[in-house]
């Protein structure tokens, strides 16, 4: 069984030889390990060094893409090195590399086939409290969303088995986190969270410039994600909010035009009217909704397609690569 370990990177020259470094050299039931640095158009010499330290393969983009883009290109670069297990884990070494081990026991063992290392936000010493309020809260919204066992969601370290990394799609330009837990949801991948360690901060993040910029672009990533694959039950919500005020507008015009018996001319015509008008975004609302499921049905025909075709490219074992720099 052969893991690649994959390590997305953003100017990490600094960095990176500490992270290589704690990588395990053996783990209980893997046979090879490898690893990968993908650069995310680093302007400083990270894939020299990653060469130096004799990563096994080093994938540079020439200009850059993010986070999400980087990481997606790595899952398909360690299907093409022969991966059955897929780690991913942070250049910056916040994650302890002998926790690797932990990650991929649940895959080892075939229990799941996804696995995310749970941080325990609450020990993490420079996480202000705001911080670890908004992580907890975050990850509570989009357990309830994506109906998987992760009390640590936006967590990096992660590792995939061979079948889940050929069925996820990333398409979010932010990050990976959410939309892969969210997918793995939609696509009966089996979820575990494991307990791992963090190391002391190396250096700020730079995925965002502030905590709200993080929070308001978390939120519409999942907000945009969950309408991608719930589109119907979205749109059905809408409209029946639409349709009660219609229900209930109406029913008030009924109640003064013939128990009341006050004419139109008294004015409350104007609550039948309000009531038509949101009828008819009732409506509207509804046949988009319906629009919009078949549209998520096409999508889940072409990501079929697309899996299907990473099978026929990448194989469903595994398979050795020269080393490609």
């Amino acid at each position: 069984m052969k893991l690649v370990i994959q390590i997305p990177c953003l100017n990490e020259e600094a960095t990176l030889p500490a992270t290589v470094a704690d990588l395990p050299r053996a783990i209980p039931g893997v046979d090879v390990i490898e690893t990968l640095v993908v650069d995310d158009g680093s302007s400083d010499r990270t894939s020299e060094v990653a060469r130096a330290l004799g990563v096994t393969r080093v994938v540079r983009f020439a200009s850059r893409r993010g986070l999400a883009r980087a990481f997606a290109a790595g899952l398909m670069e360690a299907l093409d090195m022969g991966a059955d297990i897929v780690v991913n884990t942070d250049a910056d070494n916040q994650y302890r590399g002998e926790d690797i081990a932990r990650l991929v026991e649940p895959i080892v063992e075939r229990r799941a086939d996804m696995v995310v290392g749970d941080r325990r936000v609450d020990t993490i010493e420079h996480f202000s409290p705001l911080k670890k309020t908004l992580q907890k809260t975050g990850s509570w919204v989009v357990g309830r969303l994506s109906h998987t066992p992760v009390p640590d969601t936006t967590s990096g370290f992660r590792a995939y088995s061979r079948e889940a990394a050929m069925r996820l799609t990333v398409v979010s330009d932010f990050t990976y986190t959410l939309e892969t837990l969210i997918q793995a949801a939609q696509k009966s991948i089996s979820t575990v969270a494991v307990p791992i360690r963090t190391n002391p901060k190396t250096r700020e993040s730079r995925l965002f410039t502030g905590m709200g910029s993080y929070v308001s672009r978390s939120l519409g990533t999942v907000l945009r994600l969950y309408v991608v694959y719930q589109p119907l039950r979205i749109f059905l919500g809408l409209a029946a909010v639409l349709f009660l005020g219609s229900f209930v507008l109406l029913a008030r015009f009924l109640y003064f035009y013939f128990v009341m018996g006050a004419g139109v001319q008294t004015g409350h015509v104007q609550s039948l009217l309000v009531s038509g008008v949101l009828g008819i975004m009732g409506l509207l609302v509804f046949a988009i909704g319906l629009l919009a499921d078949l549209t998520a049905m096409n999508r889940r025909l072409l990501e079929e397609v697309l899996t299907n075709t990473r099978i026929l490219r990448f194989g469903r074992g595994r398979r050795s690569e020269g080393d490609r720099r």
